[in-house]
This record gives structure tokens, C-alpha cells and sequence, in this order.
């Protein structure tokens, strides 16, 4: 029997469930109507034809990766908070991300982790073209790690492997090293220590900066 009751939160929430799951094309207002138990007329009531409930996924999207707010003591820890946020939230709505991308909105999706990105990077000390390095730099370390896992994660299955391949091997005779990269990849360490030393990088040398975007004895110095 339909459901007697419906509200549109449960229509975008059900509907986010099928293309996180899925991806777009399992997700028609039949198969919608289905899951939520309520008769097709129903889904089209509380969201219109299926082209305007995918552009509510993409405006909910886009307002999901709004609500990252920094944690920590230090501005670089807050900071590596931001990027951890943003690369989970990225992960875990690979198809609506790229819904938001195929619409021209990805700009829009990441702007508010970009604002808070900037003012942490001014709280550290860094203005004007740093502080825009800065931002930028852990924008792309986050999106170009998550591309790199979802290469890994979609890939043909190696072989051999990498943990295979350094096995036996002497890693110019450090062994704990070889041993190390015949090991399964921690993924989510791996991303926050690359994370923490790129920031840590970028930020070394915010008391140098001099208010133009030129950064004094820093490792990001011209």
C-alpha cells in the first residue's frame, strides 16, 4: 500500500541513497517510487520531473560540502581538519560530485572550504598571493588524492602487486623501508601527512610575508 505521507527530504534523501550507491542512471522515479514505497504521481508532487530532482541533488550537494567548519588548536591544524573533511565528503558522493561538476557548479562546491582555508591562512600570518598559494595548493592536494584512490580502487587487479614486487627487495639496504612499501597502504595516514607537510611547508614562512604575496625566507621564497 502508497505511503499516506511524504515529505521532500525523504524524496532527495532516498534519491541521494540511489545515485551514491548506483550512480545517476539507476535513478528513475519509478525505481525512486519503489524505494520509498509511494506511488510515481507522489515523487513528481514534492520534486517535479526527474531534470529537477537531479538539479536538488546537485544544490543539496553543493550546500553538503558548506558545512566543513575547521578543527584544532593551531591554524595548520585547522587547516589539515579542512582538507580531511573535504576529501571524506568528496569520497563519499563520487556521483554527485560529478553531477555538480557536469552542471558548471564545481567553483561554487568548494568555495566555502576555500573561505575557510583563507581565513586560517591569514590567522597564520600569510596574505595576498601566499595565502591564495596556500588555499589553492590544499584544494589540489585534496582533489588530486582522491582522484589518485579512485584510480586504485577501480583499477585491474596488479600483477604482481606493489607489495609484492617489494618483497625481497633491500630498499638500498633498508630493510624497515622495504618491508613498509610491501605493506597495504594506509590511505587515510598517508593523506594527512602529506597534507601536514605541504601546509607546514607553505606556512613556514608566513612571518616573512610582506602583505603583496611575497614570502620571506619560506621554502615558497621567489
Amino acid at each position: 500500500m502508497a505511503r499516506s505521507a511524504l515529505s521532500r527530504d525523504e524524496v532527495l534523501d532516498a534519491a541521494a541513497a540511489l545515485v551514491r550507491e548506483h550512480g545517476p542512471a539507476a535513478l528513475t522515479m519509478r525505481r525512486l517510487a519503489a524505494e520509498l514505497g509511494t506511488a510515481v504521481t507522489s515523487i513528481y508532487w514534492h520534486v517535479g520531473n526527474r531534470e529537477s530532482l537531479l538539479d536538488a541533488l546537485v544544490a543539496r550537494t553543493v550546500a553538503d560540502l558548506g558545512t566543513i567548519r575547521p578543527q584544532g588548536a593551531t591554524p595548520a591544524e585547522r587547516m589539515v581538519s579542512v582538507a580531511r573533511s573535504l576529501r571524506r565528503a568528496v569520497r563519499e558522493r563520487p556521483h554527485l560530485v560529478a553531477m555538480v561538476h557536469e552542471r558548471g557548479l564545481t567553483e561554487r562546491m568548494f568555495l566555502p572550504a576555500q573561505r575557510a582555508l583563507v581565513h586560517e591562512a591569514h590567522a597564520a600570518g600569510l596574505r595576498g598571493a601566499a595565502a591564495a598559494r596556500a588555499v589553492r595548493a590544499v584544494q589540489f592536494q585534496v582533489v588530486g588524492y582522491v582522484l589518485v584512490e579512485r584510480n586504485r580502487e577501480r583499477a585491474p587487479v596488479q600483477s604482481p602487486a606493489e607489495e609484492e614486487l617489494w618483497r625481497g627487495e633491500d630498499a638500498e639496504a633498508d630493510g624497515p623501508l622495504a618491508r613498509a612499501l610491501s605493506a597495504p597502504i594506509d590511505t587515510e595516514r598517508l593523506f594527512v601527512d602529506s597534507v601536514r607537510a605541504l601546509v607546514d611547508g607553505l606556512l613556514a614562512g608566513a612571518s616573512g610575508d610582506t602583505g603583496d604575496g611575497a614570502v620571506g625566507r619560506g621554502p615558497y621564497s621567489q
